[in-house]
């Protein structure tokens, strides 16, 4: 990867978004906890959920990730509460679609991960832009389980 390479890739909005992660705390009572990790970069997660009448009612994250796992998780924690779990399954869905196959970034109310995009030719970064639509989708799975 070259430097130019580099520079389009961790532009300035995405240095933005990884330095100001919404919810970035963990919740003291969660309803459900997932830890997510990914193995190619090392990049992990940790998703706590409230979860009252099927939508997130509380949520706090732990990103400990490069700065597009951040952004992503930025993003997404800006948009989680209220959230159903089809919500957040149809944006990972839509998300990874974006990466893998060049569609279109998430629809409302998942917005904001067209600045993601660029990320598209560096799969070996794919899991970690992840990991925190795939955490919070294991984390509501679960708390339905377990009402």
């Amino acid at each position: 990867m070259s430097d130019t390479d580099l520079i389009k890739l961790y532009s300035q909005r995405i240095l933005a978004l990884a330095a100001d992660i919404p919810h970035a705390k963990r919740l003291d009572q969660p309803t459900a906890t997932v830890r997510k990790r990914s193995p190619l970069c090392g990049s992990t997660v940790t998703v706590d959920v409230v979860v009252e009448g099927g939508r997130i009612a509380g949520y706090g994250q732990d990103v400990k990730a490069c700065a597009l796992g951040q952004a992503s998780a930025a993003i997404a924690g800006s948009h989680m509460i209220g959230r159903t779990r089809a919500e957040v399954e149809k944006a990972r869905d839509e998300l990874r679609a974006m990466l893998r196959d060049g569609a279109p970034p998430p629809a409302a109310p998942f917005t904001g991960y067209e600045v993601l995009e660029p990320a598209r030719d560096y799969k070996n970064r794919h899991a970690s832009i992840l990991l925190t639509l795939e955490a919070t989708a294991e984390a509501m799975a679960e708390a339905e389980a377990a009402a």
